[in-house]
């Protein structure tokens, strides 16, 4: 798994690539944490993430609660279709903002 940030003025983008799974969900957690400070608006790019697992939903499900704690909003965008699948099975897709 591949991550950038950046920080855009209470944006936070975090663009992933790769797999999001039980060995690299911990990294992904860390370093979105890591630049929480201010943040409003989490805005994480899906477009060349190939896989989640369990474990990167559940991370996910994390900076979603942590959002709505604070008023603020998580949003996700371009999930490739096999992610998509992941997130309409397990019903995140109901929960989650998804453009």
């Amino acid at each position: 798994m591949e991550v950038k940030i950046e920080n855009d003025n209470g944006l936070l983008n975090v663009m992933v690539s790769g797999r999001l799974d039980t060995n690299t969900a911990p990294d992904l957690e860390k370093e979105v944490n890591e630049n929480m400070k201010d943040v409003k608006t989490i805005h994480m790019d899906f477009t060349n993430l190939d896989y989640i697992s369990s474990a990167g939903l559940r991370v996910v499900l994390i900076f979603h609660k942590a959002m709505s704690a604070s008023g603020g909003k998580l949003i996700i965008s371009n999930p490739k279709e096999e992610v998509m699948d992941v997130f309409d099975m397990t019903g995140f897709s109901d929960a989650l903002t998804i453009i």
